[in-house]
């Protein structure tokens, strides 16, 4: 079995940290839109789900014309970093209205089909056994760059928002350069097959793989509503506080999640992914249904709940890529890991809509309750993987 070169992994999960940047470098400054160019109240929804929206769109062009499998993978990542670096700038400078606002996050979000899946596809190329292990920390490289944008926000001291923008876009591309430059095509790189739609019924007659994507959906849910309304979960239980520190603790908040990566990529090795992913959601949940009281307790508890939440939110994402990868029939699995995937994106438009929608409505200490329905259904879905052992070398690799 062939190991990795030593600086493999760090440039993959570099670069994907840098590319990631863009997922929510406009949740960043969304205050700064509205005030700018006086768009409406209920902004934060629309602009995230924009970029879900394109994020779905660009996995399934990229999976049915095979451009990852046709094309040099890190050729795709710099092709992506940098188109989806351009579209992003463009806020603030070109795109000054709504539609147009709308339409560059969008475009950001087709494109990040082009990072953050094709970035993963690159660590499979060059990881066998220890697949799992790299998806931890590839997982990780997203959480960080998610959160990236809030702490650029907070850093900014003085200087126009747009260059929050900008910042995320030039440190997209130089990621995509670096991964070019200096990670060739991995050893285990393999021409998949073709992207076959006819794969959605034909997989989920699998009732091991129907419960790992129910599990994964459920966990969709409640991710990136999450995530899009920690500036609101911030500002609700601290009123009055500086935006540039309610950036800094959506930054601390989110960026916790790594963590959570990292540490259940190393306890699934001991436990199993089904457990580890199990207990997140567990974690999670609870918190989503904790919410209201959360908003009345001291300071030390809240911020306490809060961090160990942000963990438990993403640090069960690895451990279903995992289960998904190692319960789909080998003849199928790469258009199943596209419509798991692309599905699970879809659920997450309506759960931050909900949330959007809610926040207008109702008090925000009572908002993040209705994301517990996603980890209650996942949970039901996960029962019959719980007792499953750790992953072996031979389940993770593809047909």
């Amino acid at each position: 079995m062939r190991s990795p070169p030593r600086q493999v992994l760090p440039v993959i999960v570099l670069a994907q940290f840098a590319g990631t940047s863009l997922w929510f470098a406009g949740n960043a400054v969304v205050r700064d839109l509205q005030t700018a160019y006086g768009l409406p109240a209920a902004t934060l929804g629309p602009l995230t789900s924009a970029v879900q929206l394109g994020f779905i769109v660009g996995t399934l062009v990229f999976a049915a014309l095979r451009i990852a499998d046709r094309f040099s993978p890190a050729r795709v990542f710099f092709a992506s970093a940098l188109l989806g670096a351009v579209c992003n700038a463009t806020i603030g400078v070109v795109a000054t209205e709504m539609p147009m606002i709308m339409a560059a996050r969008f475009l950001t979000g087709l494109f990040l089909a082009g990072i953050y899946p094709v970035g993963m596809k690159i660590a499979a190329d060059w990881f066998d056994s220890d697949l799992g292990y790299a998806l931890g920390w590839l997982v990780g490289a997203l959480v960080l760059g998610t959160a990236f944008p809030h702490l650029l926000r907070f850093l900014a001291v003085g200087v126009p928002w747009q260059l929050v923008l900008q910042g995320a876009s030039v440190l997209a591309a130089l990621g995509g350069a670096v991964l070019y430059a200096t990670i060739p095509d991995g050893p285990y790189r393999a021409r998949g097959r073709a992207f076959r739609p006819s794969a959605v019924v034909e997989v989920f007659r699998a009732a091991d793989f129907r419960a790992a994507a129910l599990g994964y959906f459920g966990h969709m849910w409640e991710l990136y509503a999450f995530w899009a309304f920690v500036p609101v979960l911030l500002a609700g239980r601290f009123p009055g506080a500086d935006d540039r520190v309610l950036s800094l603790g959506a930054f601390a908040v989110i960026a916790a999640g790594a963590l959570g990566c990292v540490a259940g990529g190393y306890a699934a090795l001991r436990r199993g992914s089904g457990r580890v992913a199990a207990g997140m959601l567990a974690v999670s949940g609870a918190a989503c249904l904790a919410s209201p009281l959360l908003f009345h307790a001291s300071a030390p508890v809240f911020v306490a709940a809060v961090a160990v939440w942000g963990v438990a939110v993403v640090g069960d994402s690895p451990q279903f890529s995992t289960l998904v990868a190692r319960t789909a029939p080998a003849e199928v699995r790469g258009s199943a890991l596209t419509i798991v995937n692309s599905l699970g994106f879809a659920i997450t438009v309506p759960a931050i809509e909900v949330l959007n929608r809610l926040a207008v409505a109702w008090p925000d200490d009572r908002i993040f309750v209705v994301l517990a329905v996603g980890p209650i259904l996942g949970l039901v879905a996960l029962r019959r993987h719980v007792a499953l052992g750790p992953p072996t070398a031979s389940s993770l690799r593809g047909p």
